[in-house]
């Protein structure tokens, strides 16, 4: 009967939050108000990117292809949210989880590389600034771009055949409100613990690596700060990393706690409060950092709203 059942999995059923009962109404409410705020948020901060010519630089460059990736991103994981969130009984198809959890890899995979990245602008820029413009060249911008999408999405593809190649069992309950990779693979028939080891090497090769070359980075920029006379030259020069380095202490954070460890680990319900944060939360956040924290940001947005605004009448 078990091996009939194998073949018989046509969707998954996404618990979610379907033990929280009436509760599902009011963060139905609560998601969908966070999730406009951050499509508002990111079109605002590309709008402004795009108008602005001083903003034309690679570090903008770098942070609007962030904020059209993090709006993908939430594209892939929210909407589905919602809508379960008003489902008796919400599902997903086989071929939607394998499509979700694509995407949902490919661009986390991608924002992790991206962050390393402006990490390395920083570092460019501000321990190498003669040859800024030389180093992080119009080419070199598109080229970083493109390597990190071309990795992230590589990656996705491998984890989605190492998850979708396990046969599964009967149940088709995925402990989750999104099909994520430990929810699913739980689910398999056999024996998976090759394919958790390749997942979490994958893991290691993309969290822990550009982690450690940000933290390598940011050894230099501290360096390079310290040697600067002025403690307002110091505080203005740092001032230029802090909502990056503040993006990559939640994006790192909440990622290496829920994908660093052993499937074995999974726990439902405080993963999927983590999960929460990394997928509704941490979108939002990262306009907000680079808006709030930002005073070039912050005076190019005031221009365009000059701009476009509407004509006072007499």
């Amino acid at each position: 009967m078990k091996t009939e059942n194998q073949s018989m999995i046509t969707e998954f059923f996404l618990i979610g939050f379907s033990n929280l009962g009436d509760l599902q109404l009011l963060l139905f409410f609560i998601f969908s108000l966070v999730y406009l705020t951050t499509l508002m948020a990111n079109t605002t901060i590309m709008t402004v990117i795009c108008l602005d010519r001083a903003l034309h630089t690679p570090m903008y460059f770098f942070l609007f292809v962030l904020s059209c990736s993090e709006t993908c991103y939430t594209l892939v994981i929210v909407p589905k949210m919602l809508s379960s969130l008003l489902s008796t009984y919400p599902t997903i198809s086989f071929a939607g989880c394998a499509t979700q959890l694509y995407f949902f890899v490919g661009l986390a995979c991608t924002n992790c590389f991206l962050i390393a990245v402006m990490g390395y602008d920083r570092y460019v820029a501000i321990c190498n600034p003669l040859n800024y413009t030389l180093i992080i060249s119009q080419t070199t911008c598109m080229q970083l771009v493109l390597a990190s999408s071309f990795c992230g999405f590589l990656i996705s593809v491998v984890v989605n055949i190492l998850v979708f190649s396990v046969p599964f069992c009967a149940s088709n309950r995925v402990n989750h409100f999104f099909c994520d990779i430990s929810p699913v693979i739980k689910l398999g028939c056999t024996d998976t613990n090759l394919k958790e080891m390749v997942i979490f090497f994958l893991s290691i090769l993309v969290l822990l690596v550009p982690f450690v070359l940000i933290f390598i980075s940011y050894i230099f920029i501290v360096s390079t700060i310290l040697k600067i006379s002025s403690v307002e030259g110091q505080r203005k020069t740092f001032a230029t990393c802090a909502s990056h380095l503040t993006v990559v202490i939640v994006h790192y954070g909440c990622a290496s706690f829920i994908y660093l460890r052993p499937t074995s680990l999974y726990s439902s319900d405080k993963d999927r409060l983590v999960a929460v944060t990394y997928t509704v939360i941490t979108p939002l956040l990262n306009p907000l950092v680079y808006t709030l924290r930002n005073k070039e940001v912050k005076s190019a947005l005031r221009k365009v709203l000059s701009r476009y605004s509407l004509p006072k009448t007499v």
